[in-house]
Parts: structure tokens; sequence; C-alpha cells
């Protein structure tokens, strides 16, 4: 592994079906206000805010909501929320729901205390937190992102037409997380499907970096390969316990910042899918399925020995007789057949975008170095069109 630096992750998980008592060993710990943050409503109607409620009764909590968390939180929200935790002083802000809701309780935690506008200063100048951070705790329904064990906060601000991520450090993470697969179970299928491709996503945006011998790899490609064999199962079957727990457990370590260790990493397939979600509203992880082949083919010459690598060790490509470049062809394709056979969009028309749109996305992307090529505006464009 090559360069030099710092692991530490500050947020202690509970896993299992038992886990959401932990709840009760974490809550003392806290002040007496929660604000309580949730999506649509759909803890209502599977029984979890109920649980969730009679816990923070139990322990003598006094219960603020901020319900109404939208799949892609937006800036507007984002002040709604910040104005809600203030009227309630609160102490901790308690996250239940997927990776939206986390995301957006985090970048309500970073700006309860703080005098400046929340978009400008965390996402647009990327400003460090200078102020005292409200802790969050989740409680996890669907899996995904990773925002449960990490520092990541996603916003769009739709008047701008721009969605942006802000990697905040270790003092942002949960202190705690609450990981039942079984609270998954009810998610419809296109949201699990979304999600599972939004694990594999983050995994190879890390991996396709760096010519190393890294530890990191090794790792990744492990966790690439028991998504992909959970994923077939759980399609088949939603309810298999096995499947989704391995998916929810696969979902934390691809972005809990460990296999980025050594990386430089590549994060442009999130860039150009961000940007789409900008325009669109899309589900975020069908605009990263629908963007990323078009974008490893463009990429693949740069990084021919790494794409080679993944499809012996990821897809068990026959290598007998084969270039590299024949092998690493062989590999996306073999990808893109099983993106598709988990029912994966694999272009941005089925999720609303159009040709007249290209330009407006161009505009939305950010551009970011760490991978085998930095890309280019005309680039970014050819990769959008192929995308279509």
């Amino acid at each position: 592994m090559l360069g030099n630096f710092t692991y530490c992750n500050p947020t202690k998980l509970y896993f299992g079906k038992d886990a959401l008592s932990g709840l009760k060993d974490e809550l003392p710990k806290y002040g007496d206000n929660v604000l309580l943050v949730y999506g649509g409503g759909s803890i209502k109607k599977n029984g979890i805010y109920d649980k969730v409620v009679n816990i923070l009764k139990e322990c003598g909590k006094n219960i603020f909501e901020d319900g109404g968390v939208m799949p892609n939180p937006s800036s507007v929200k984002l002040n709604e929320g910040i104005e809600r935790a203030r009227a309630a002083k609160a102490d901790l802000i308690l996250a239940v729901g997927g990776g939206s809701v986390c995301d957006y309780a985090k970048a309500v935690s970073v700006s309860v205390n703080c005098d400046e506008d929340a978009w400008e200063k965390y996402f647009i100048k990327f400003d460090d937190v200078t102020c005292d951070v409200v802790p969050v705790g989740c409680v996890l329904t669907m899996v995904g992102t990773g925002s449960e064990m990490n520092g990541g906060s996603v916003i769009t601000n739709h008047e701008q037409k721009l969605k942006i991520g802000h990697v905040f450090d270790e003092n942002v993470f949960p202190k705690f997380s609450i990981l039942n697969p079984e609270f998954t179970m009810t998610l419809p299928r296109y949201q699990m499907i979304s999600g599972i491709y939004d694990i594999m996503s983050h995994i190879l945006e890390q991996y396709f970096s760096g010519e190393d011998d890294n530890t990191s790899d090794y790792i990744m490609e492990g966790l690439l390969r028991s998504l992909i064999h959970s994923a077939d199962i759980a399609v088949k079957n939603p309810n298999d316990y096995e499947a989704r727990s391995n998916i929810m457990w696969t979902a934390t370590w691809a972005l809990n910042t460990l296999v980025d260790k050594g990386k430089s990493t590549d994060w442009m397939v999130h860039m150009l899918g961000q940007a789409v979600g900008a325009h669109t509203d899309a589900t975020h992880g069908m605009t990263l399925a629908a963007v990323s082949m078009p974008y490893y083919r463009h990429i693949l010459p740069y990084g021919e020995k790494k794409f080679a690598r993944y499809a012996l060790n990821v897809w068990n490509i026959d290598a007998h007789g084969k270039n590299n470049r024949q092998i690493a062809i062989e590999g996306l394709d073999a990808m893109e057949r099983w993106m598709k056979s988990l029912g994966l969009i694999t272009n941005l028309k089925d999720l609303g975008a159009d040709e007249s749109m290209i330009e407006g996305i161009v505009k939305s992307t950010l551009v970011m170095d760490g991978g085998y090529k930095v890309l280019d505006t005309d680039e970014i464009r050819s990769i959008l069109k192929a995308s279509l």
C-alpha cells in the first residue's frame, strides 16, 4: 500500500434482529430533547415508528418530529429542519429511515449552531465545521448509501440544479447506528435493487484507482463477490434474512472509509449520477446504473490492467488465450448482464432525461480527479449521450 493515512471510525453499530434494543443503551448518554427525523411515513405503516417512539418514551425523552424528508433531500427542506432542531433545542437527532434521512440528519446537525447559510457554507464552499455539532444516531430501514457509518451528506438545490455531497470529518459521523436487516424487507423491489447498485458503485469507485498491490483491493473484491451472490438471492426471495443481512453489512463496509485507505479513489460515476438526479430527481442508485457502463467503457483503456483483474477476480472470466483488453471487456459485459438481470435501469431516458437536458447536466457535473482519467467537458457530454 502506498502513501500515509489515518483511520478512525467512531460509529458504534448494533446489528441483527435485536439491534433496536441498543437504542435503550444509547439514549441515556444524551439530553432530554430528541428530534426524530424520518421520510414519507412508511415507518408508521410498518410499525418501526411505534417501536422507536415507545423506546424514546421509556427513556423519558421529549420527542420533536421532523418528517417528510424526501429521497433527494433539498436545501429548502434542510433549512426547515435547521429551524425545527433549533426550536426543539435538540440534544440528539435520531434519523429513522434510509440513507437520505441519515444524510439530511447530518446536514442539520452541522447547521443548527451555524449562523451562515448551510447550503453555501458546506455544499458550495465546502467549508469545515466550525460550530458545535448536534450528535446524530441512525435507525436504518434501507441500505445502500453507507451513511450510517460515515460523514457523508448529499443535498439537492433544485433552483440551482445542483446535487452535491460533502464528506464531513469524523466528529459528524453518527454516534451510533441500529442495523436490523428485517427493517429493510418492506422496501419495494425498485428501492432494494437501487440500493444494491449504490453499494456496488461505492466499491467500484474506490477500486478503480491506483496501480499498486493494495490490501484494500482484495477486501473490495470479496465485498463485491458477496454482494453479487446475495443480490441474486434477494431479488428472488426478498425475505431471505441471510441475503439481506449480508447486503446490509456489505453496504456499511463499502463506504465507512475503510477500503479507501491507500487509494486515490474515482467518484466520477457519482458526480455524473448526481448531476442527472439534480435535473430529474430520479432515484439515486438508478442514476448511477444508467451512467456506469458508458463511463467504465470510456476509461477502460486508461486502467486496462485493473479492469482485467476485476473481470478475473469478481466475474470469473476465462483468461485463456486472451489479452488484458479482451478480458476487461468481457468483465464489463458480464457486469452489464447482471445489472439487467436484477432489473436495474441502464439508460437515462427511462429516468426522465432526454437529449435537450444533456447540456444542463454537463454544467451540473463536478469533475473529480483520482481515477484513471480526468474527464473534460466533451467527454462528459459523450458519456451522457451514450447513457441515453
